[in-house]
């Protein structure tokens, strides 16, 4: 009882300076997470080299340590498992970020999905749907998807 005591108070208590802005960069690195991991879920053989690609697409957008982007690894995994749309998540990115940094999300989309060498269709869907959703023009997609490509290993440079 007084446990219950402590945390409605607790509740209550309006949060510290700057914990709103540390909340609104955590879902922010949730929903770029997210969109990393469904790339990697898209490919029905899904291998090791994607699961890395995407640690190592954390570790590159954001400045987060090894038990940090392994939390936030595992979180955007069941987040993915749960999530009915993409939508709610392209959303929080589009309010905030600018288009450099949601073509760098796209680039890293790219990436993952030419870890394993090959892109299956359900990924090239996937990250082109992701790019629409946020506004990248197709330049910039293209450009992003050149990129990733070139930095893929044995990974065949498809302009489609």
């Amino acid at each position: 009882m007084l446990r219950s005591l402590f945390d409605l108070f607790d509740a209550l208590r309006p949060p510290p300076p700057g914990a709103a802005a540390a909340d609104a960069e955590h879902t922010l690195q949730l929903a770029a997470a997210v969109l990393l991991v469904e790339v990697r879920r898209a490919d029905p053989g899904c291998d090791a080299a994607e699961r890395r690609a995407v640690v190592a697409a954390l570790r590159d957008k954001f400045a987060l340590t090894d038990d940090e982007v392994a939390r936030l690894h595992e979180l955007a995994e069941q987040t993915a498992r749960a999530a009915s749309d993409l939508y709610r998540y392209t959303a929080r990115i589009n309010e905030t970020y600018d288009m450099p940094r949601k073509i760098r999300l796209v680039e890293l989309m790219w990436r993952v999905a030419y870890a394993d060498g090959e892109l299956s269709a359900h990924e090239r869907h996937l990250v082109w749907r992701v790019a629409d959703l946020l506004h990248v023009p197709q330049g910039a997609r293209v450009h992003a998807r050149l990129r990733a490509s070139g930095a893929a290993p044995d990974a065949a440079a498809d302009p489609a």
